[in-house]
């Protein structure tokens, strides 16, 4: 795995390009497996976090992005491979049970393993409703979840802008909740809601975040469904001129 060449090589890069500061290191554990639970603003959220975190982090990544064909397919497969990125059918069900067994292992083998809270990128830069995955994992391994705040990504990278400007960020890392370990047919939906709204408080206490109690992927639909609606009706006022 060239997980820390690469944070080595480009990290330098980078962080004259990111300026990242890091607060709170003292809260990552030293050793044993932990999750880093983190807001999202931005694609490049996913290198401010290993290149502030002395350990190595391992996430999920899209599973299309191991699918692609030809040259490009494969070296996109083989760069989030190298770099700890693992697989994730995001359609949920049972087609996603296979990365979060994965990352239950990679808690268990002792590792750092980070998620997104918010299960993708904020549409608007405010916080959203977080989902459960992580306080799953959490409560059925018994290790402890660090919340992280990523600050000032959204302004050098806005969506849909392929290369980041240059400018300042931050990643503060908080005082880790310790979980208690439960075995999976005692878990109920309320201890997972409520141990996710903590973490969620925690981050938006940090990141100063205005928090919106609903799923980002709904309030993502909504704004492409008012979008297409407004161009729809622009282009039938264009066909009356």
């Amino acid at each position: 795995m060239l997980y820390w060449f690469f944070v080595k090589t480009l990290g330098p890069i980078a962080r004259r390009r990111f300026n990242p500061t890091v607060e709170g290191l003292e809260h990552i554990p030293h050793e044993g497996g932990a999750i880093i639970a983190a807001n999202h603003l931005a694609v490049i959220d996913d290198a401010l976090l290993p290149m502030t975190c002395p350990r190595m982090i391992h996430f999920m990544g899209k599973a299309e992005y191991f699918e692609g064909k030809g040259l490009k397919g494969r070296f996109k497969k083989w760069w989030f491979s190298s770099v700890g990125v693992f697989p994730v059918d995001r359609s949920g069900g049972s087609k996603s049970l296979g990365a979060l067994e994965h990352a239950r292992e990679i808690i268990e083998d002792g590792e750092l393993f980070g998620i997104h809270i918010e299960g993708t990128r904020s549409p608007d830069g405010r916080l959203y409703k977080g989902h459960t995955g992580a306080a799953r994992l959490a409560i059925e391994t018994g290790c402890p979840i660090v919340p992280a705040a990523i600050i000032g990504s959204r302004e050098l990278q806005q969506p849909g802008q392929v290369i980041p400007g240059k400018g300042s960020s931050k990643v503060i890392y908080g005082e880790p909740i310790p979980v208690e370990k439960t075995a999976a047919d005692q878990v109920t939906h309320e201890r997972l809601r409520e141990l996710t709204d903590e973490v969620t408080r925690r981050i938006q206490a940090m990141s100063g975040q205005e928090y919106v109690p609903e799923y980002a992927q709904v309030v993502k639909k909504q704004m492409q469904q008012e979008q297409a609606a407004i161009d729809a009706a622009a282009a039938q006022e264009a066909d009356r001129e």
